[in-house]
């Protein structure tokens, strides 16, 4: 376990100060050291009296630590007032001109959320003169911004996300490596960072839609509110800026939200994450465990810091994300995915000029794809070990039998007859997609199957749902009324295929969470859901190029027998 130590205030509730550090520290797998600075009577509804530990004291502890236990990271909470704040950083400087620097986030506390005042005014300038400059990172929200900026005279006034980053920057001059302004308290919106535009900023949306993930809006993953965005804005040492973009949340268990911040931070730290990556994945854990907070107390309740006790890898499903699963094999697969739900095929079906040949080649070929996708699911059955999962894929495969005769017959109405579509060879591209999913079913883990069937299911819905928002958009590109293929995009973009999804998603998603993965198992379902991504994508290609390709030979054969 990697020691890391918190100096900070204790809160007698337990959902603020060293509490609040000590529970993030050990569900990040860190073991947490402690140095108390004050004693706080404070319950959920507020603060009811602070008694500040002496100076001297608070250097006991801090020396007691540091002398025996080899710290990874440090981080600062409420340090109470001048005295205390000079006795901290006095001991910081000491060890880390001795033994090293190692990394110091410095939260710098001010008022509670209750409006009580948790740092004496004459300490500000000691946090900014002797303890800033020794720190890695410092985590002020909106007020404490304000507070140090007008401390040193600069324009405080932060009201919108421009303000922010200069902010940040103006902070960033007061001495530290680093400045994460946190914007919990300053709502923005998707206009306002479309606005912001520069080669030394970048904006990580983690917790935003991505294009083409109509199929998790659809069903059930909470629409953000454009105009009701929280930021986090990191402002390095080479002045770069990276907006941390995440949806607002209408909740009342935010105590103890800075300091869970900064101690996932120094966890981060203290295995050696990078900066920017770090902030991510603290900014995912408090957001998530606010999300996830029971309410306790009449008042502002804690966090619920013990959702990730058990490291994962896919994080539990909440109201605002019921699909993590599949948001982020999405996110892990976000080029090709685009490339298969926007394929040319796909356009110039939606636009009504793909030329016949090319539908015929690939309605055919689908026909046979369902022969490998049925036998798939019926490996899916043999692989379950209860009544409902089996009974549920044994339902997929009569189904497929039955669109199988539908297919039949749409193809008839294409002028396919039944003998030339049974007796149509198989493509490559066929062949490499159904041998791999069969490949797949006889493997151990038949999540890695299921994964792999949802790349199809999934991906037609998507593309259905795609191409009719895209139809409703003002002067669409795609012709709806009087296309050739209408009944193709009325199928997958119908309720019943819609439906078909849904329960897909709840599939993936409920199996996941009933069995979470490891990182190398993980990994295989991402290699699996890619895969099979590329083979979609293939699929559509092999629609495009065979045409072409036979009506190329067969324009070559004409010319050299003339």
């Amino acid at each position: 376990m990697t020691p890391v130590l918190t100096i900070a205030g204790s809160d007698s509730s337990g959902g603020a100060g060293i509490q609040a550090d000590l529970k993030t520290f050990t569900v990040h797998g860190c073991y947490g050291a402690s140095v108390i600075t004050a004693l706080t009577a404070q319950n959920t509804a507020g603060v009811q009296a602070v008694y500040g530990v002496p100076p001297d004291f608070v250097k006991q502890q801090m020396n007691s630590v540091l002398d025996d236990i080899g710290v990874k990271a440090i981080k600062t909470g409420m340090l109470f007032d001048t005295e205390n704040t000079k006795a901290v950083a006095q001991i910081l400087k000491g060890h880390f001109d001795t033994k090293g620097h190692i990394p110091l986030v410095c939260d710098p506390v001010c008022v509670s959320t209750s409006g009580h005042a948790l740092l004496h005014p004459d300490a500000v300038d000691t946090i900014i003169d002797e303890l800033f400059p020794l720190s890695d990172l410092i985590t002020p929200n909106k007020a404490e911004a304000e507070l140090l900026l007008k401390q040193r005279d600069f324009p405080s006034r932060i009201a919108n996300l421009q303000d922010m980053i200069n902010a940040a920057r103006r902070l960033r001059t007061l001495g530290p490596q680093a400045v994460l302004l946190k914007g919990g308290h300053c709502v923005v919106s998707l206009r306002e960072l479309a606005n912001i535009s520069s080669d030394d900023t970048q904006v990580i949306r983690d917790d935003l839609l991505d294009e083409n993930s109509n199929i998790l809006r659809i069903h059930g993953r909470k629409e953000q509110h454009v105009d009701s965005l929280v930021v986090d804005v990191l402002c390095t040492s080479d002045n770069h800026i990276t907006i941390f973009v995440r949806t607002k949340l209408q909740s009342t268990s935010t105590h103890g939200t800075g300091c869970t911040l900064s101690a996932a931070l120094a966890c981060q730290l203290a295995r050696g994450t990078p900066l920017s990556e770090a902030v991510r994945l603290a900014a995912a854990y408090t957001h998530i465990g606010i999300e996830t907070a029971i309410p306790i107390g009449s008042g502002f309740g804690p966090l619920n810091h013990n959702h990730s006790i058990t490291p994962r890898l896919v994080p539990p499903r909440t109201k605002t994300n019921p699909y993590p699963l599949t948001s982020s094999l999405l996110r892990s697969s976000r080029m090709i995915w685009k490339e298969y739900v926007q394929h040319e095929f796909v356009v110039l079906l939606g636009k009504g000029t793909l030329p016949k040949e090319n539908f015929l080649h690939f309605i055919k070929q689908d026909y046979h794809y369902l022969k490998y996708y049925a036998r798939a699911y019926a490996l899916l059955a043999a692989k379950s070990h209860a009544y409902a999962p089996i009974s549920a894929a044994i339902d997929v495969v009569f189904s497929i039998v039955q669109e199988s005769s539908m297919h039949m017959g749409y193809c008839a109405e294409w002028g396919i007859t039944e003998d030339e579509l049974i007796n149509t060879s198989e493509s490559p591209a066929l062949t490499a997609y159904g041998a791999f999913l069969i490949d797949t079913g006889m493997q151990g883990d038949s999540m890695k199957l299921v994964v792999a069937l949802a790349a199809c299911l999934l991906g037609y819905g998507e593309i259905g749902l795609w191409l009719k928002e895209e139809a409703q958009a003002p002067d669409s590109w795609v012709q709806w009324e009087g296309n050739p293929y209408l009944k193709w995009m009325e199928d997958y973009s119908g309720d019943i295929y819609q439906k078909a999804v849904k329960a897909g998603l709840e599939t993936l998603e409920s199996r996941a969470a009933a069995d979470a993965p490891s990182l190398v198992r993980f990994a295989d379902w991402q290699d699996v859901w890619e895969r099979c991504t590329r083979l979609e994508k293939g699929f559509w290609d092999m629609a495009i190029d065979e045409p072409r390709s036979l009506n190329s030979r067969l324009l070559s054969y004409v010319a050299s027998s003339s």
